[in-house]
């Protein structure tokens, strides 16, 4: 495609960003993404106004496609735009596309959302083709994090239909993953931090003890990431005391986020977690859970210990 001069963050954009961080948005999706550049600057506003917005890149652009490594380092979250995607890039070329991104998102815990033209057919008809199921579940075999509708729920002629069958996919695909052949993957690639390294031995551990959940205490959502990127057999349950972390949560693979007390205490932050989690019905009496989080409660990026625990 040809590359041209126009910026992709105009003065709507950024009345539109405001506007949202007013509202206290979760998530901004940020359309027509170029470069890391494009990311940046609007990071640069989020964090001015002090909001926790989390930025997902729209892959939508061919310079997006060949920058993609730099965004991935900038943005918060990626979502395949795969309509617009394929008139930028021959169509041919969005399926592998599609599963380098996710490969590389998984492997720094980003979540990846695959979206567009998923169901398109249930805008009209009742039932999906099978070209569409078999879609959604190769997106999900992938390693996508969410697949999203659009049109369908949008637009459509059958919105809760469409919604039913995309779980009912999704809950078959994810009965026939392979987890340990998955974990066996991720312990191959070298863990660069001490959370990531922390994070991939808490779901070591609960796979040899056949724990029910892992359970993270978390400042900013981003040790329960690096837990689900190894895809664990376990729930992986995301405990904060913080609501913008709960919801943000929301998206990423296999966790459940429960919100907690702020604790002052490595024991009392455990007891937290572990008293919120049951009380929820995510563990009871005689499961064994394993527990993740950091001494320092209130410093993001901080997780330093592992605890095993037997619910009693």
């Amino acid at each position: 495609g040809l590359s041209v001069s126009v910026n992709s963050v105009t003065e709507k954009d950024i009345d539109f960003l405001n506007f949202g961080i007013e509202m206290g948005v979760d998530f901004i999706a940020q359309s027509f993404v170029r470069d890391a550049e494009d990311i940046k600057k609007i990071k640069s506003i989020i964090k001015e106004k002090n909001s926790h917005i989390m930025v997902i890149a729209k892959i939508e652009k061919h310079e997006a496609v060949s920058n993609f490594d730099s965004i991935l380092k900038q943005a918060d979250a990626i979502m395949i735009a795969r309509g617009d995607l394929g008139i930028e890039v021959p169509q041919e070329d969005v399926p592998n596309i599609q599963k380098e991104i996710i490969k590389k998102a998984n492997m720094v815990g980003k979540p990846v959302i695959t979206a567009t033209q998923m169901l398109d057919s249930m805008i009209r008809n009742p039932r999906p083709t099978r070209a569409e199921v078999s879609d959604v579940a190769n997106a999900i075999f992938d390693g996508s994090d969410a697949v999203m509708l659009s049109g369908e729920t949008a637009a459509g002629s059958y919105p809760v239909e469409a919604l039913k069958t995309m779980v009912r996919i999704i809950n078959k695909t994810e009965e026939a993953l392979d987890y340990k052949e998955i974990m066996q993957k991720k312990f191959a690639v070298k863990q660069h931090t001490i959370t990531e390294a922390i994070s991939f031995a808490a779901c070591e551990i609960a796979s040899v003890l056949s724990a029910k959940a892992i359970i993270t205490s978390t400042q900013s959502g981003s040790t329960a990431r690096q837990v689900s990127k190894s895809r664990p057999e376990s729930i992986i349950i995301g405990t904060s005391p913080h609501e913008w972390v709960i919801r943000q949560l929301m998206i990423t693979w296999g966790v459940i986020p429960a919100k907690t007390k702020f604790f002052g205490s490595v024991d009392k932050m455990i007891e937290e977690a572990v008293s919120v989690s049951k009380k929820h019905g995510y563990i009871e009496e005689g499961d064994r859970v394993v527990i993740t989080g950091g001494i320092f409660m209130n410093r993001p990026g901080s997780t330093n210990f592992i605890n095993v625990k037997e619910i009693k």
